[in-house]
């Protein structure tokens, strides 16, 4: 099993764990609401995990221009 993490708002590719098994406590998906599990998070035929994420670039821009919090996307 496999766990993909990608931007949610760039799509850029963050990181990828390679995993026999784990609980998703391990990965603090206990940490969301149903309704952010649903939102963030997907799961493949074979397994594996697709976690939606923000990348460092993202963050930052967020971080500088809070009123692009407001926009559904933000990256043209």
């Amino acid at each position: 099993m496999a766990v993909y993490y990608s931007c949610k708002h760039c799509g850029v590719h963050i990181g990828k764990l390679d995993v026999s098994s784990t609980a998703s406590t391990n990965l603090g998906f206990d940490h969301l609401s149903d309704q952010e599990r649903e939102e963030y998070i997907s799961y493949d035929d074979q397994g594996h995990v697709y976690v939606k994420s923000i990348c460092e670039d993202c963050y930052e821009m967020l971080r500088r221009n809070p009123d692009l919090h407001a926009l559904d996307t933000f990256i043209q």
